[in-house]
């Protein structure tokens, strides 16, 4: 049976913000943990712990184009360098009903795109040498789409919001365990059940934050795929597209880890499958954008 890209939306916004509840569940619990541990004479930490990483995250978050252009070496362009380009962009933008972000291009045989910025109206596309000379201009709409649905999605916001919580608890975490190692607690009068109990949450609650917030980026590239069969009604394109880069094994050069989520294909999961992997699996997106031809422009199921 054809698969609804308004659907696909649906399912995949409400399995965001069930994953960012289970975020802010495991910080409360981290946060009861040390609570426990420390019989509260520490509390004081928590609320600074907090403080600093919402600063720091924030300011991350309002300079995130500067800081992802200098990290992937794009460079924006203006309309008389690349006015193809620009056109496909534009195309895509008038079809979204989005302010027209900057594009950029980043000089690397490896084809990959991606966009960033605090907002639409601060948004930059980028794209690399590689996807522009291996792909069509059908191929090259599906992958402007993509990236203004993250644009338009607000993925920016969502992904500061779930790098916030996990480094919120990695810092309380970590507190506990320095803490507790220098004698931060009374241990007389101590449950040893909420103790042990304590320690096993503040040990997994950082790992199991890295897991859901690779989840959420996950959600947030099958939501910006479902996004893009909206704005162009042509699932053929990104599904070419997603051929392409499936079929291609070279990867861009300035890759890190900080920012392996703003492409549209990462350049770190390879193609093992880890729970850890920012991207759903290519072939599966390629399947749904399948699934997704079957239907008629405009018609919802």
């Amino acid at each position: 049976m054809a698969v609804s890209f308004r659907a696909e939306q649906a399912a995949n916004k409400r399995k965001t913000w069930g994953l960012l509840a289970l975020m802010f569940i495991a910080l409360v619990a981290a946060i009861w943990a040390i609570g426990t541990l420390l019989h509260m004479q520490m509390y004081w930490l928590v609320p600074l712990a907090v403080g600093i990483s919402l600063v720091g995250v924030w300011s991350a978050y309002w300079k995130s184009d500067t800081l992802v252009l200098t990290m992937t070496g794009a460079k924006v362009i203006s309309h008389e360098d690349a006015p193809q380009l620009y056109n496909i962009v534009e195309e895509i933008t008038m079809a979204a009903g989005l302010p027209m972000p900057k594009v950029a291009i980043v000089e690397d045989p490896a084809p990959n795109a991606f966009a960033t910025g605090r907002d639409p109206e601060h948004a930059v596309i980028a794209f690399t040498t590689g996807i522009l000379a291996a792909m069509d201009r059908e191929q090259l709409q599906g992958v402007a789409a993509h990236e203004m649905a993250h644009v338009g999605n607000r993925d920016t916001l969502v992904m500061a919001v779930a790098a916030t919580t996990a480094g919120l608890l990695a810092i309380v975490a970590d507190l506990g365990a320095r803490a507790m190692f220098f004698g931060g607690g009374r241990r007389d009068n101590n449950n040893p059940i909420a103790m042990i109990v304590s320690i096993a949450i503040l040990i997994l609650a950082p790992i199991a934050a890295l897991l859901l917030r690779a989840a959420i980026s996950r959600k947030r590239e099958a939501l910006a795929d479902a996004t893009a069969v909206q704005f162009t009604r042509n699932p053929s394109g990104l599904r070419r597209a997603l051929e392409t880069l499936q079929s291609d094994t070279t990867v861009v050069h300035q890759k890190s880890t900080a920012v392996a989520h703003v492409w549209i294909e990462s350049p770190l999961d390879g193609k093992s499958r880890s729970m850890f992997d920012t991207h759903p699996p290519l072939s599966e997106r390629i399947a749904l954008l399948k699934e997704m031809e079957g239907m008629s422009p405009g018609t919802d199921q």
